[in-house]
């Protein structure tokens, strides 16, 4: 099966959607330089690489010899869903073959092919594929939907398939995941052998998917049996299996986030190719809803630890918050099919948020350690008891769904950015690069080069287009923006931002260029009051991304007794020399003098006219002012363990 280099790609991306849908991916992208390319470039030369050791040392490729019959040993692995790890690097690892300028592209293909050829060798005669069942329990399959995680699993599988043959021409992998959906198929539905769905959802899109590269209905029509069986009772009516409540009726987003997601991911993707506007009205309700009262600043998900649960509306903990790295890669997948299904840039714009936030925090800068829990602040004297819930970044998980979820959307992210309709090219995310759509046929060509998020600067330039007739650039004016200015061949651009999208139509040559200004000062952000855990406290954001203060920058006393003064300007400064290279944010605060209060640490208000603690900020002789310095969330953790905060009081 060794190939000495890459077929030429295939031109698409992970998801490719019918005629259903507003917008359509751009065919090709290319991240050519600035901030997401230097993090992608780490993906491609530490992330990715790393990957085969770590699942030959956690014992993920053991489990699959050892269900072929190739090696002797026991199962390898706490949980059922270990081969899961393995499909979502073979994605990963697809997709950056397909990248331009793929550092080591014969020792990755050649180690992709190598894995590719154990998977083959584990299946099944039938097509079924899950060593936790072939090799822990005897062959023995579909007895536990709930937890089994066997259709889970095959959704990745042929996610990694699909990436597969769309970046390196392969069709061995692309083989083994249409003899497990032709398996499937033949066993689960209507008056077959199991009326039943997995409890952890995800094979939904993946069947979607490759309906979308094989053309074979039977797949779309499996996926819509799955998610239309959810919340019927058939798994004990567990908000954790999405089992509750029916989606289409469903009102809020509930239960474990990443199921959640990953279902209305599918939904999404079914309403895309069947026009079912029941299912496409579930999805717009309950994305308004988890944004609302579900989603942290960061754009993470996830209040409870236990079962990994969204929680209440409102409940938005900072020490204790979730927000599970998976969770927020399963955010942006669901969002951009919906900025495809509907044309909003109200969804790109928290695909914008979690990227820079709640996703980027997962890996570190040196893209060796991981966190998979992603808290709001880290108190004073933490003590870690460490594990994957741990909130001190780590090599690897027990349960290490985290780091190749991180790295299959890291590499695939050129296809997040732009898309196309019968109109012209509209850039919903701003990355340095080339990108390449088409309009009724005709090739739009655009290349994009900004110093974003450093800078709200970006220059577009036409490099291919119909020349005969009009067409239109649009340019996404993000949700935190307020003011802005853009120019056409030179010249102000008199244009309004219409629902937040700038369309500039015209008589496009190539060589055209079009300069878009987007304000970016640092600025104070308050939650809803009904979020009690931050309510009379602020956060930093500048541009898209959200900012905290860590103990190594703010040292002296401890996080727990800052106080922000709302009233003083912010201040920023570029720092080329910190953490990679950054723009921090300084701001002037106080460092509380709190008294000894004896054993017991409560009393009444100390002003009765203000008993709910709302007064502007009041400092006393024993409190201290401060220099306060913030920067990215996305960077924090990564030098010496410490506090750590993004919300701040304000008294």
């Amino acid at each position: 099966m060794s190939r000495s280099k890459p077929i030429p790609p295939v031109p698409a991306g992970p998801v490719r959607p019918g005629p259903g849908t507003a917008l359509r991916p751009v065919v090709a992208g290319d991240i050519t330089g600035g901030f997401w390319h230097g993090r992608r470039e780490v993906n491609a030369r530490v992330g990715i690489p790393q990957g085969p050791q770590l699942l030959e040392s956690a014992g993920n490729l053991l489990n699959l010899r050892l269900a072929a019959r190739t090696a002797r040993g026991t199962f390898q692995g706490d949980y059922p869903f270990m081969d899961s790890d393995v499909y979502k690097w073979l994605e990963a690892a697809s997709w950056q073959l397909g990248a331009a300028g793929t550092p080591g592209d014969a020792a990755l293909l050649a180690e992709v092919d190598r894995i590719t050829a154990l998977v083959t060798e584990a299946q099944q005669a039938d097509g079924y594929l899950n060593t936790w069942f072939q090799v822990a329990k005897d062959g023995r399959r579909y007895e536990d939907l709930r937890w089994g995680h066997e259709l889970y699993c095959a959704g990745h599988l042929i996610q990694a398939a699909v990436a597969h043959h769309r970046s390196t021409g392969g069709k061995e992998l692309l083989a083994v995941a249409v003899r497990f959906a032709d398996h499937m198929d033949s066993v689960f539905g209507p008056e077959k052998q199991i009326d039943g769905f997995d409890g952890h959802p995800e094979v939904e899109t993946a069947l979607v998917e490759l309906y979308r590269e094989t053309g074979e209905r039977r797949y779309l029509d499996l996926a819509g049996y799955f998610v239309e069986r959810h919340g019927h009772g058939l798994l004990g009516g567990e908000a954790y299996c999405q089992d509750r409540v029916p989606l289409r009726v469903q009102e809020n987003v509930e239960g474990h986030a990443v199921r959640q997601l990953y279902l209305l991911a599918g939904a999404a993707d079914l309403a895309a190719e069947t026009g079912d506007a029941g299912l496409l009205a579930a999805c717009e309700r309950l994305w308004a809803a988890m944004v609302a009262t579900k989603t942290h600043l960061t754009g993470g998900l996830g209040a409870h630890h236990d079962e990994e649960d969204f929680g209440d509306p409102y409940e938005l903990p900072n020490e204790r918050a979730y927000c599970e790295t998976c969770a927020a890669v399963a955010s942006v997948h669901f969002s951009w099919r919906m900025a495809l299904l509907t044309g909003e840039a109200r969804y790109s714009d928290l695909v914008e948020r979690t990227l820079f936030n709640g996703f980027l925090a997962g890996v570190s800068l040196d893209g060796e350690r991981w966190l998979y829990v992603n808290p709001l602040q880290v108190r004073d004297g933490h003590t870690d008891t460490g594990g994957d819930q741990s909130a001190r970044r780590t090599r690897w998980f027990r349960c290490a769904c985290c780091p190749p979820n991180v790295m299959r959307l890291l590499a695939s992210l050129e296809h997040y950015i732009a898309s196309t309709d019968a109109h012209g090219l509209q850039i919903h995310q701003y990355a340095t690069g080339r990108y390449t759509g088409d309009m009724a046929g005709d090739p739009l060509v655009v290349s994009a080069h900004t110093d974003f998020p450093w800078s709200g600067t970006a220059r577009f330039t036409v490099q291919e287009g119909p020349t005969d007739r009009p067409w239109t650039l649009s340019l996404r004016v993000p949700q935190w923006c307020t003011d802005y200015r853009v120019h056409v061949a030179g010249r102000e651009a008199a244009v309004s931002a219409e629902a937040r999208w700038l369309r500039l139509e015209r008589m496009w040559a190539p060589g055209d260029e079009v300069t878009l200004e987007l304000a970016m000062a640092p600025q104070l952000v308050e939650a809803d009051p009904r979020v009690d855990a931050v309510r009379g406290c602020v956060a930093i954001e500048r541009g898209p991304l959200v900012y905290c203060l860590e103990s190594v920058d703010n040292p002296g006393c401890g996080l727990d007794d800052i106080v922000i003064d709302a009233a003083r300007p912010l201040t920023e400064e570029t720092r080329p020399e910190l953490l990679g290279g950054l723009v921090t944010v300084a701001a002037r605060g106080y460092r509380r003098g709190i008294a000894d209060r004896g054993w017991w640490p409560y009393r009444r208000p100390a002003d009765p006219a203000d008993p709910a603690g709302t007064a502007v900020l009041r400092t006393g002789p024993e409190d201290k002012a401060a220099a306060l310095t913030a920067v990215p969330y996305y960077a924090w953790a990564n030098r010496r363990d410490g506090a750590m905060r993004v919300w701040i009081p304000t008294r």
